[in-house]
Formats: C-alpha cells, structure tokens, sequence
C-alpha cells in the first residue's frame, strides 16, 4: 500500500513511543500536520519554538521516553537550537522534526529557505554540534536507513537529540508502507547481555577503607540503582554525597546522607571529603566543574578512587583512578552487594557512623546562619514537609533548594543543566507533565521568568496543572552578584522593573500568592491548590542580598 511521507512520519512517531510532540505548526510542515490531525499522537501548541523544544526536553528527562518536537523551516528550526543544545548537553532522546522548502527551489532564495545553497542558512551546519544525528531529506530512496539510524540513535544507551528536516514536496510523495519494516526502534532481543565486571578489587579496596564515601551521579538514576545505592550506603554505614543532579538518590533526611557537591552547596559534603574519607566510590557521577569545585584537588588527594560508569569517555576523564569499570551501575552494585556479603568489612559498621556523626555536631555550628534567606528556607522546608511523595520539581536557580530543599527518593528533583539556560523550568515542568501527572513546581529567577512567561498560557490552554515560583529581586541575580564581588559594584544591565505579578496571573486567569511571611508560607500550603491548578506564587528577595558562595573568575 502507498502512502504519503508525511503519513509515514506519523507512523514512525507512533513505532517510538511518541504520545505527545510540542511544536508550533508552518506552512512548509502543514503536511505532517494535517496526518497528525487523525492520529492518537497529542500535537502542544507552545508560544516559542525554544519553549516547545524545553518541553521535549522535559518529557524526555522525567521519564526517559523519546521527547518530540517539530516546527516550521527557517526561523521555526532556528528557534529550536537552544533546546536542543541542551539536550545534547544532558543526552536526552529528543526527536524534532522540521519543515523546509520544497526541493526544486533551492538555492533560489524560496521564503525561509534553510538548505544551504545559494546563500541560503544552512541549517545542517547550525545543528551539527549539537545534534547525534541530523538529515536533510531530500530524496525518499534512502528514508528507511535514515529513519532506522535516528530510532537507534534515540533507543541508544547514549541518546542524544536528533534532527530530520523534511522539504515540502518529499512530505507530499508517496511510498510503500512496508518501508516502516526497515526500522527497528527496540534493541533487539538478541543484543549481549551485560558482562560481568571485575569487582574483586573494588570489593578489597572498600574492605580496606576505613572512611569510605560514595559519590553518587545522575548515572544512578538513569539505570535506576537508587535503592541498590541506598542499600550499599545503609548496610555498610557507608556517607553518600550526590552531584546536583542526584539530589534525591538517598534521603536527604538520611544520617548517612551528606547532600550535594557543588560550589553553590553548603560545603558539608565537601569538607567530610576533604577532612574524613581515604576512599571515594564514584557512581555515575561526571567530575565536572560544579560536582568537583571547579577540580579542586583537595576533594582527591590522598585517596582510593574508584568509578563505575555506563559511559568509557567519563573513565578517568578528568582524574586517575584506582579501579575504574566501565558497565552497568545496577549490575555492578548487585555484584558488590554479593561479594560483600560473603566477606563483610570488619572495621566499616563503627568506623564509619560514628566519625559522621561526631563530625555533623562541628560542621552545623560552623554553618552561617542565611538570616536574609530565611522565608526561602522556610518554603523548602515546608514543600519537603507537605509533598514527601509524589513530586517533581524543575528549578532554573539551583542555589537556594540545592541546600535547603530535601529531596527523597520517592520525589524527582531536576535543576536546571545542560547549557543552563535561562527560561528553561517552565516550559520543561509542562512537558513532563506530559509524561507524569505528579504535583510539580517550576522555581526560578524572575529573569528567567521573563524568558519564557508566556508559555504559562500553554499550561493555561491544555489545562496543565503547575505552581511556578518567582524569586522577585527585581535584578539579573547572579550577574549582580558577580559585579558585587568581582568587579568593585560597577552594575550595569543588571536591574530591572517587573510587571506586577498579581495583575499578570489575573491577566493569564490562574492564581497569585505573594510570600511576604512564613504566615503566608502557611496558608499557602494549607490552602492553595497545589495539586490540580495553575499558581503563580512570588517570594521577593533584596537584590543585593547574595548566597554565600564566591563567585569564581
């Protein structure tokens, strides 16, 4: 049977698992459309293509499904590029599908041209970086590798974004159907089974340790060894200190959980480190510049390093290990668990928790009390307290929850990553919404909100459920403080005036909380619908009141 490019589309789409795709509608991708119309696929109408691209982003990293955009050619695929960089970034499987001009008028200067010739925007070289795979598709003889390769690509253990550009007379020719038959987007059932790591050194080494400490990445969560890290950590009283990312991996209300590395955090999991530990078992977890203070080599010196990974390039990437596998992280600590059950540490269950525990009393007085952040820490106090299950949070700040915002395994935690973007955790909180109809905050800047304020309307039009929380300082909040602390107060482009946020939620017909007081904290809390509406809710901060961390040149 024959049918037309645009209806195999369709149908590829559905073979991946695409439920809903986020995009903004073109007359060069009008035919997609049009077959999209009769499908079970849900079409989100978003306000920018940089929004719908955050939004398939976050389908993609809450549940690990294929996220999917698509927009017009030319300025609609350019819009995409930063959603898609971040993609790249975090290696989320993010599928968009562009339109382009139709094939016989490249190089003629056609409306919102983007091949390339002729002096035409090129829109191959733009998503090269930062894309696994991209394709102009200008013939149909080759559609079934094309689209087998991106499927395989998407379903990888390392995904990342992909990209298919279609001109308008491809998506109108026809083809045989069975040309679906030639795409293979599962893994296939005979793929090799994990092989078996070589863990008798690294059980020996942690045998030998007298204050070992794990640090557990986002790597954890993706092949979903949460509670086998947990296990490791509470049978061996071993300390867990998570990359921003993981937050969540263990309790933080654990004793055994140290929080977040970062140069944003606190610094408890960081000094236990530097002052306590002889090893460190990195889990998943990239020694990037956040995670490692900007590769401080106090975090390492004179320890045993030992690092499992998915993934060989993050091996001994920025370090030197003393063990370093490459392979499952929840087949590896299944295999430790084993082994070290049949020949437990001797020295670990005393000589671990009780050093921790004497050394928590000095570490909390030694902390600054945040007397000018206090409401904030009250709200994450309270969020942790009233949502304890069942929450997923999107946070563009990072700094104060990364802190004050105890996360527990049974709630999901996101900040914002990839390229870090400003405008990110509104749109992202929609598309995971998408994925997971749990209770969800989107926390950011009220710079950021600017960004990509109006994408609240697409919570507003599909009837999404969402509690957006502004930081209101009126001021572009780490850039001030840079200029504060680097650059003698010299601020400039940095303070803004902001609509009145109140008027704006009345304006978008959804709720306004204003948090002056930890009164006001309550009765949010107590009496808002945090579950099944839309709420705009605003904590001010003073502008040239500044986290505690020092701002790197």
């Amino acid at each position: 049977m024959r049918i037309s490019v645009s209806e195999l589309i369709v149908r590829y789409l559905q073979r991946l698992g695409v439920e809903s795709i986020f995009g903004m509608p073109g007359a060069h991708i009008l035919p997609v459309y049009d077959r999209l119309y009769d499908s079970p696929i849900r079409t989100i109408l978003a306000k920018h293509e940089q929004g719908a691209a955050f939004m398939a982003g976050g389908y993609a990293r809450h549940s690990g499904r294929i996220g999917a955009c698509i927009t017009t050619a030319g300025p609609g695929a350019t819009n995409l590029t930063t959603g898609i960089a971040n993609a790249y970034a975090d290696r989320l499987p993010v599928l968009a599908i562009t339109g382009e001009t139709s094939t016989h008028i490249f190089g003629k200067g056609g409306l919102q041209e983007s091949s390339g010739e002729g002096g035409a925007i090129d829109q191959s070289a733009l998503f090269r970086p930062i894309t696994r795979y991209h394709k102009l598709v200008e013939r149909t003889d080759y559609l079934g590798p094309v689209l087998n390769k991106a499927a395989k690509i998407l379903r990888s253990p390392k995904p990342g974004p992909v990209l298919l550009s279609f001109p308008f007379n491809v998506q109108t020719e026809e083809v045989d159907e069975v040309l679906l038959e030639q795409i293979f987007p599962r893994q296939s059932a005979h793929a090799r089974r994990p092989r078996t790591l070589p863990l008798g050194e690294l059980a020996e080494l942690i045998r030998a340790a007298r204050r070992p400490v794990i640090v557990a990445g986002h790597g954890c969560i993706r092949c979903g060894a949460q509670e086998l890290v947990a296990e490791l950590s509470t049978r061996l009283n071993i300390p867990v200190a998570t990359s921003l990312k993981a937050k969540g991996i263990v309790d933080e209300t654990s004793p055994l959980a140290l929080g977040s590395l970062g140069v944003t955090s606190h610094g408890h999991a960081y000094q236990y480190i530097v002052e306590q530990a002889d090893l460190i078992l990195v889990l998943g977890a990239a020694f990037n510049e956040r995670t490692s203070y900007v590769w401080d080599d106090r975090l390492l010196d004179g320890k045993k390093i030992c690092q499992i990974d998915h993934d060989h390039e993050q091996l001994e990437k920025v370090f030197r290990a003393d063990v370093a596998l490459q392979g499952d992280i929840r087949q590896a600590m299944r295999g430790l668990l084993e082994r070290l059950a049949k020949a437990p540490p001797k020295g670990l269950p005393t000589g671990a928790s009780e050093p921790l525990a004497d050394w928590r009393e000095p570490a909390a007085a030694s902390a600054p009390a945040p007397t000018e952040f206090a409401l904030l820490k009250a709200f994450f106090r309270r969020l942790s307290e009233r949502f304890p299950t069942d929450l997923m949070v999107f946070d563009d700040n990072i700094v104060f929850a990364q802190n004050d915002f105890s996360v527990s395994p049974a709630n999901r935690y996101h900040p914002n990553s990839g390229v870090s973007s400003l405008g990110h955790a509104i749109p992202a909180a929609i598309g995971a919404r998408f994925a997971d109809p749990r209770t969800t905050f989107a926390i950011l800047g009220d710079g950021g909100f600017q960004m990509c304020a109006m994408e609240l309307m697409t919570a507003v039009n599909y009837q999404i459920p969402l509690n957006v929380v502004v930081l209101n300082n009126g001021a572009m909040g780490l850039i001030r403080k840079n200029q504060h602390q680097l650059y003698e107060r010299r601020f400039i482009d940095c303070d803004f005036h902001n609509p009145d946020f109140g008027l704006l939620a009345r304006a978008f017909g959804i709720q306004h909380h204003r948090i002056d007081s930890e009164q006001d904290i309550a009765l949010l809390f107590d009496q808002a619908d945090l579950r099944g509406a839309i709420n705009l809710i605003e904590i001010p901060i003073h502008k040239d009141a500044f986290p505690n961390y020092l701002s790197r040149r």
